[in-house]
Parts: C-alpha cells; structure tokens; sequence
C-alpha cells in the first residue's frame, strides 16, 4: 500500500530529524508535546494523534473510509509494546499503536505539526493526552 510506503518513509526521516519544538519522549514512535497546555501525542514530525470513541481497549473500528480519513498509527512487524504503548492488531491483519490500550491515529486534515483541527470531529474524535 502505497500510504504505509510513504509513512514508513517519513518515519526513517524522522529519526534523523529534530523536532522544531520542545517535546518529551515517551517511544520509539510517539512524543509528548505540549499544544494549548495540554501534554499531546503526536508523532516524531510533530503530528497530532487522537483517539476515537467508537474504538473499545485494543480494538480498532476505523476501516475503509474512516481509515481514509483518520490514518491509524501503524506499528511495523517488529514493534514491541512498552510500557502505556501496545499493539493493536487490525482486521485487516496491520498493526497499530496503541496508548493506554486505545488506538492511535492522524486526522487527515492536519497539515503541519501542532496542527489540532481533528479534535471534537463529530463528537467522537479527541486529542490524545498523556
């Protein structure tokens, strides 16, 4: 799939890369930053992750068009939970990350770090907090 492609390609980038604001690290693949007071999750380029309500601990029910549009957090073959971070594995056999059980994604309508335009979308998509 050509978007896990390019997101596994940002993610090699990212690594090289220093965040252009202060952020605490919490994994290999989420950071902790404070956007608006509040300490957020977003990802190593500074893009905000959120949680969806519809969701339940460890599964995911985002698929096809709402995949489209909220892009889950993928965890690669090797990925390990740790600590609060789990794996979520999906119905369609990816895996995702997941922070306190509940799974990660991006609103695709946040177009640079920091951005938060996902949160409260139509009700049942939040931030995730720390």
């Amino acid at each position: 799939m050509h978007f896990r492609s390019l997101l596994a390609g940002a993610a090699a980038i990212a690594l090289l890369a220093t965040p252009a604001f202060a952020a605490e690290y919490l994994d290999g693949n989420v950071m902790s930053t404070d956007i608006g007071g509040k300490m957020v999750l977003t990802d190593f380029n500074g893009m905000t992750l959120y949680i969806f309500d519809k969701d339940e601990p460890g599964v995911s029910n985002c698929y096809d068009s709402c995949a489209d549009n909220w892009p889950p957090l993928f965890a690669d073959d090797t990925a390990m939970a740790e600590g609060d971070f789990s794996i979520v594995e999906r119905t369609d056999g990816t895996k995702m990350w997941a922070y306190k059980d509940m799974p990660l994604y991006y609103w695709v309508k946040d177009e640079k770090p920091g951005d938060i335009t996902g949160d409260g979308v139509g009700g049942v998509w939040h931030l995730a907090i720390e």
